[in-house]
């Protein structure tokens, strides 16, 4: 299976990709308001989509750290998943 292309899902307000962990595709889905206050909060005409892209190997990093800790498909990331680190 190759990778399928990710999209907003209207009715659950999320966008739905899939990512590559180890040999296997994993579907995953994050929603609209996180993405938009983790990405974009100062602005009200971001794009959910557009907002996924341009930030995919993060969101994809925390997909497979849900995967790593015991998390099966569909993985749904929330908040704290994709929540900025600050380093020290």
């Amino acid at each position: 299976m190759s990778n399928p292309e990710p999209f907003f899902h209207e009715a659950s307000n999320t966008v739905r990709f899939w990512v590559l962990v180890g040999s296997d595709w994993v579907g995953a889905t994050i929603g609209k308001a996180t993405l938009h206050y983790r990405y974009q909060p100062t602005r009200n005409d971001d794009e959910p989509l557009a907002t996924y892209l341009a930030n995919a190997a993060e969101i994809d990093e925390a997909v497979r750290r849900r995967v790593a800790t015991g998390s099966v498909e569909p993985v749904m990331l929330r908040d704290p998943d994709v929540r900025e680190t600050v380093k020290t």
